[in-house]
């Protein structure tokens, strides 16, 4: 499966009734407007990936859209939506759904999100279930929370997202909830019998001595990053640090596919985190920019869990420069080809993103698109062209 990926907030803009909207107009973030226009522009957008051969497209449909109010569901979001997937499906497009990337209604925010467990067990239960009623006969895959492992530092841990807290006890407290919220919709999302995929942002951890403190700082990382997810999916038991192990054996194997986003690698020198290699340019994010690290991630989870088929549900570089990106592609290609050849189960690869969008805290100046906001058609493009028509199925 080849395709592309985007988020309600960054290609619709913030909901009026969302947290981040809120967060923009206490001057917080930059104002993200209208995305990149997505909203009206979507049945352009769709052509364009068809004829690509890019025919999976990730998107989230926004809870603050769907119920801006507590109980009260918004029947025009409903049909916006309905109508878009509708014609995903008619162009060609297998349409996948997150419905959590990152923001939250402003109410369920207000209620404390994921930091209070009834939230998690009642009003994101009752979503999720609503979602799969509403849309179940038009998606073709479900991608429940992007990124499991990364919102609550973002936005308890000092990231600059609302709520805007830095406490590591709170940090604790969201991971788990999102680990199990999480798996507690891959086991709702299965009964619309469409794939159901579970994601983490994964980066290889990489010692760069033979420091004792490195090793051991190093396994803390992969102890956040990696392993709660892993324990999850693999065992079902949670383990969480900072919280006690939570078995829930009925949450092993919930969805039918483990998705990675992959942007950077972790170096560790001396204890402390570092980039790695040392040598790598910087993203205008602020990390290294190592394709090749992408090989270390499938070798992880290849280790990790056997046999388990596998999702590259991100991949992508925020550049001005096309040139860069399209290299960057044919090295992440290559090296998931590679991978695939090795008998790593990779069964897609999706980019971010699609058409440049809004980036969070960076407004619109960090470009992840193969596409501008005007529609045109970058060269970048044709590399992953190249690669999914050389995937096609034998007719």
């Amino acid at each position: 499966m080849w395709g592309t990926a985007g988020s309600s907030t960054q290609c619709e803009g913030a909901a009026p009734t969302s947290d981040w909207w809120d967060w923009e107009r206490q001057g917080n973030a930059p104002a993200s407007g209208d995305g990149n226009g997505f909203a009206t522009r979507y049945s352009e957008d769709f052509l364009l990936l068809a004829r690509l051969g890019l025919t999976h497209h990730r998107m989230s449909i926004d809870w603050a859209r769907l119920e801006p109010e507590e109980g009260r569901r918004d029947p025009v979001a409903v049909e916006h939506y309905r109508r878009l997937l509708a014609t995903a499906r008619g162009a060609g497009i297998a349409p996948w759904v997150c419905l959590h990337h990152f923001t939250l209604p402003r109410w369920f925010a207000e209620l404390g999100g994921f930091t209070v467990e009834r939230n998690r067990t009642e009003h994101w239960r009752r979503h999720v279930e609503f979602v799969a009623e509403t849309f179940d006969d038009l998606v073709f895959g479900w991608l429940p929370i992007n990124e499991t492992n990364y919102y609550a530092r973002a936005a308890y841990g000092g990231g600059g997202w609302p709520p805007g807290h830095n406490d590591a006890a709170e940090v604790a407290v969201v991971e788990e909830a999102m680990h199990l919220a999480s798996a507690e919709a891959c086991v709702l999302l299965k009964s619309t019998r469409a794939l159901v995929v579970t994601m983490l942002g994964l980066a290889p951890i990489v010692p760069q001595d033979e420091d004792p403190e490195t090793s051991a700082a190093a396994q803390a990382i992969y102890d956040v990053l990696w392993a709660p997810g892993i324990g999850l999916y693999r065992d079902g038991i949670l383990r969480v640090p900072g919280r006690d192990p939570v078995s829930r054996v009925d949450l092993a194997g919930a969805a039918d596919m483990f998705g990675f986003s992959y942007y950077s690698a972790i170096g560790v020198r001396n204890g402390r985190h570092v980039r790695h290699p040392p040598t790598a340019p910087i993203s205008p994010l602020g990390y290294g920019i190592w394709a090749a690290g992408i090989s270390l991630v499938l070798e992880g989870l290849s280790e990790a869990l056997p046999g388990t088929p596998l999702l590259v549900s991100e991949y992508g570089i925020g550049t001005d420069d096309d040139d860069a990106r399209s290299a960057y592609l044919e090295e992440g290609v290559s090296a998931v080809n590679d991978a695939v050849n090795k008998g790593c189960d990779v069964r897609g690869f999706f980019h971010w993103c699609a058409v440049d969008n809004y980036e969070w805290l960076h407004g619109y100046d960090v470009k992840f698109g193969i596409i501008d906001a005007d529609r045109r058609i970058k060269p970048s493009a044709m590399v992953l062209e190249r690669e999914a028509r050389a995937h096609e199925p034998h007719r």
